[in-house]
């Protein structure tokens, strides 16, 4: 390879990692984790709550790379704690993602503009708690084509 050649795609290569996260768009879910068996079903509750409403603003069902928008919904002049937002996908044992969404976690809600996933369907919880300590929880499922 040509010494200028092989500096340009150097130069490029180090650009291309230096893009924000969102241009590359983040690995939700990895092929491996979707292989996986459905978890372990929880008894639904019945407990009407007054901890914060979590909100899905994406679309169920995807394609490609895709933003990923939830919103969190105080109730009763509480503020929601971010640090406490739990984003779990529902397959094996429970996989956490919450590290992998972690820049895009405010305390007005998740907001993710490029994630990306395997097709198929992927269950997911989401949990915050508020100031006061109330749980808000929530399950989707997103269809990726």
């Amino acid at each position: 390879m040509h010494v200028k050649t092989k500096a340009l795609a150097c130069v490029l290569a180090g650009a291309w990692l230096a893009l924000p996260a969102g241009a590359q768009g983040l690995q939700l879910i990895t092929a491996d984790e979707a292989r996986l068996p459905p978890a372990a079903a929880k008894p639904p509750s019945r407990a009407i709550t007054r901890g914060p409403g979590v909100k899905l603003l994406s679309p169920e069902a995807v394609a490609g790379a895709f933003p990923l928008k939830l919103s969190f919904e105080p109730r009763g002049g509480a503020k929601v704690d971010a640090a406490s937002v739990k984003v779990e996908y529902l397959k094996g044992p429970g996989i956490d993602l919450t590290e992998r969404i972690k820049a895009g976690i405010q305390p007005g809600g998740i907001d993710l503009p490029a994630v990306s996933a395997p097709s198929g369907q992927h269950p997911i919880r989401v949990t915050v708690r508020d100031d006061e300590g109330r749980l808000g929880t929530t399950e989707f499922t997103l269809t990726v084509k």
